[in-house]
């Protein structure tokens, strides 16, 4: 049975707060280990006021500490934000905190505006130095050696998996060139996911951290009793990916009726291809739709995220994937 994961940007939602965003992540893991997920991953967004993850090894921190068994990471760093070295000693002292649960996935992009960009103090030229930046926090994870100029303490020799996180290509070729598991993008920016998956698999090269290829795939899935239900879950996403597109930002958005809302051309179009691996129903359309994804794409885990205002709700989604996953 293909194993399911949870992804968690700890919604801010109107007239929430941080506080209540990271009270319903503790709970929203808490729920994900007793239904049985795989691992449960949170990521790094700045100055963005829907999302609270910022301070994203901190939270994993936290989130791990109210867990016994399920795996916790980032999905993921943005790994031009910070020196590799800062990143290895804050994940080294999170594997020797939780041994064997810590997952550490990088990506490239800021996870900001170009302005917060700059203020995180982050260079024009950081993206093009990721292939480089990688390899040096991988070999801050490897056991030291005898006259080595700096050496991550703690981190030196932490057994951390690494993820290469994409919505291109570009992270599909490195992680193949480097031999690590790959995780797509594709509950936002699934245009490229089928050309990015097969070229990971046909250019990938074993390594010591993975024999063969391993992909991971993600989708919205905003599930409840009736179609009705789901659909009108569903505006929430709709309305924030709008207000982003809009370059305006907000807190996610209290559902609404389907039908009171009006989208230009555009922004239907934008709606209809940025969210197309976005499945909402009730648990048997989500188990069909969940069933055809898997089918086409093969890919060896699912990543899930649950973006509904409601947090019971939200509980409740997961709850019926999981019994979309049972009847495959």
């Amino acid at each position: 049975m293909i194993p399911f994961s949870v992804l968690d940007l700890s919604l801010i939602t109107e007239g929430g707060s941080p506080a209540t965003a990271f009270a319903n992540s503790r709970d929203l893991i808490q729920h994900a280990e007793k239904l049985g997920f795989n691992r449960y991953w949170v990521a790094e967004h700045h100055a963005m006021p829907g999302i609270a993850s910022a301070a994203t090894s901190v939270l994993i921190g936290h989130l791990a500490g109210v867990t016994h068994t399920i795996r916790v990471g980032a999905g993921g760093i943005m790994l031009p934000n910070h020196a590799p070295l800062v990143i290895a000693e804050q994940f080294g002292t999170l594997e020797a905190l939780y041994p064997g649960r810590i997952d550490l996935g990088l990506g490239r992009a800021p996870g900001s505006d170009p302005i917060t960009a700059r203020a995180l103090r982050r260079r024009a030229e950081s993206a093009d130095q990721f292939p480089q930046d990688v390899l040096e926090l991988m070999h801050y994870f490897e056991p030291p050696v005898p006259g080595q100029a700096v050496v991550a303490t703690p981190g030196a020799g932490a057994e951390v998996p690494i993820w290469l996180l994409g919505s291109s290509l570009y992270s599909a070729h490195l992680a193949a060139q480097l031999g690590l598991p790959f995780a797509f993008a594709s509950h936002f920016a699934p245009h490229q996911m089928e050309e990015a998956i097969a070229l990971y698999r046909s250019q990938f090269r074993p390594s010591e951290h993975l024999a063969q290829p391993y992909v991971m795939l993600a989708a919205n899935i905003i599930a409840a009793d009736t179609p009705a239900q789901a659909q009108r879950l569903l505006t929430s996403l709709q309305m924030y990916f709008v207000a982003l597109r809009r370059g305006r930002p907000r807190a996610f958005p209290a559902p609404v009726a389907p039908e009171s809302l009006e989208w230009s051309p555009a922004e239907s179009g934008i709606l209809q291809s940025t969210l197309s691996c976005t499945f909402a129903g009730d648990v048997s359309a989500v188990g069909a739709d969940i069933r055809s994804f898997l089918n086409r794409h093969q890919p060896d885990e699912l990543l899930i995220a649950a973006p509904i205002f409601d947090h019971a709700a939200r509980r409740h989604s997961l709850e019926l994937a999981v019994k979309a996953r049972e009847a495959l």
